[in-house]
């Protein structure tokens, strides 16, 4: 005990530190139930952005969420038992491959069939190719070019292009996804089961438009009151479980 208890001590020391996430992580109870928001349709924003959270601390949280939404589609399982059709939910994580665990690659192969729809976004192939670490962890390349239906891409590198191409055959080359003009994409459909033929959209362009900022303000206001709680009182309610 006196060997162990020092080691998780200086692994878990930095988060504990760490006014933020002690804060959240901190808490004997979330403050909102993910099968709740996947099974009524609610909306769960959440920014995990590095600049606001820091790098380390992006990562944990976003393993966390994951981890928590896939266990929530797991759940789903007594519905489809008693056969009830769960509502179908809308998983989007960007720059995903911070955030790659045996539990994303489970919602890859599995989650579809409890009306889990994953939508995941990153930079370049290398990302989630870990079979050039001597195939330490999960290689993602493998689980996502194996199971996702539908694939995006705008403008990408020659390394990249020749990967992509064969995904686009035969209507692009890898020369056509590397000269893609600004905001055209090429793209691939999973329609009825069925992969579509390759072809080319215009993206919109949603910061061009003009948001309503009252009503952002209004709905944060409300999310606040419905699920937030006074920082004081969470601050003191842990020093009181730490005895400071």
């Amino acid at each position: 005990q006196q060997e162990m208890i020092p080691y998780f001590a200086a692994k878990f020391g930095q988060f504990t530190t760490n006014g933020m996430m002690r804060n959240i992580l901190g808490q004997t109870k979330s403050a909102f139930n993910f099968s709740d928001v996947m099974d009524s349709g609610k909306i769960l924003m959440m920014n995990l952005s590095k600049g606001m959270t820091g790098d380390m601390n992006s990562k944990l949280l976003g393993l966390i969420i994951v981890n928590k939404i896939q266990m929530a589609a797991l759940r789903r399982q007594k519905d489809l038992t008693a056969g009830k059709k769960p509502r179908d939910f809308f998983l989007y994580i960007d720059e995903f491959q911070n955030y790659v665990t045996d539990s994303l690659e489970s919602i890859l192969s599995e989650a579809r069939k409890y009306r889990l729809s994953l939508n995941i976004a990153h930079q370049y192939i290398s990302q989630i190719d870990t079979s050039k670490n001597g195939g330490k962890g999960v290689n993602l390349k493998d689980a996502v070019f194996g199971n996702v239906g539908s694939m995006m891409c705008y403008k990408i590198g020659p390394d990249d292009g020749e990967v992509m191409a064969k995904q686009m055959q035969p209507v692009f080359t890898d020369q056509d996804l590397v000269n893609q003009d600004a905001f055209k994409a090429a793209i691939k459909m999973s329609i009825d089961g069925q992969p579509s033929i390759p072809f080319s959209i215009n993206v919109t362009k949603p910061w061009l438009e003009k948001g309503d900022k009252e009503i952002a303000t209004a709905v944060k206001q409300i999310s606040r009151l419905t699920h937030a709680r006074a920082k004081k009182f969470v601050e003191k309610e842990i020093f009181t479980r730490l005895d400071v």
